[in-house]
């Protein structure tokens, strides 16, 4: 697969994962090795950029080799401004990337070709794209536009918007699903329970 050179990958890792007690979520190993590195693998073939938005000190993260930014809004606003922190980052240092593909990073079974079938969505005459499945909408699996980073900026810092569904509501959303089964590719490890089940489903992959 070669990446899409004008797709900037935004890994989304700025949360503070109360429900999985504080802490990086995307650090905990899954298999024998950080979930960031699982997600970092399948996702980086399909880019020509990679950023990992996270919070606090980003030496944590040196043994990844990637370019990290701290959310561009501060006081925790939520994912969209992870997706901000994103299409300003790829707007300032990639700037032959018009797309940004954003990923949660507690998502480890996100598929190979995502990127892919979110241009494709988008393509029919939609401003962005979000991923589906299971008849359910993954705002924050999602590609965005570059050029609606200063309206991003105005809608979170000028008027408070704070979830994803209530910024995209302003334009045209185009949907790329994706079946469940044998798993769910955006199962969200949240609670230490999620990490267990994720192990139970590599397992089985793995076996059969």
């Amino acid at each position: 697969m070669k990446p899409h050179p004008d797709v900037c990958a935004l890994l989304l890792a700025g949360g503070q994962s109360r429900r999985m007690g504080g802490g990086d979520k995307c650090l905990l190993p899954l298999a024998g090795r950080p979930i960031l590195e699982r997600i970092v693998g399948i996702v980086r073939p399909q880019a020509a950029a990679m950023v990992l938005n996270a919070n606090g000190d980003p030496a944590r993260f040196a043994a990844f080799g990637l370019p990290v930014a701290g959310d561009a809004v501060e006081g925790f606003p939520g994912p969209l401004a992870g997706v901000l922190t994103g299409l300003e980052w790829a707007r300032d240092n990639a700037p032959a990337c018009r797309w940004v593909a954003s990923v949660p990073c507690d998502a480890p079974f996100i598929p190979a070709d995502l990127v892919a079938r979110l241009l494709d969505a988008a393509a029919a005459d939609a401003d962005m794209a979000c991923a589906s499945s299971g008849g359910r909408d993954h705002p924050v699996v999602g590609l965005w536009p570059v050029r609606l980073a200063g309206a991003l900026r105005h809608a979170l810092v000028q008027e408070d918007v704070r979830k994803v569904d209530v910024w995209t509501a302003r334009y045209r959303l185009a949907r790329a699903a994706f079946a469940i089964e044998p798993v769910d590719p955006f199962f969200n490890v949240n609670r230490p329970e999620d990490l267990a089940e994720a192990e139970a489903a590599l397992a089985r992959a793995q076996a059969g």
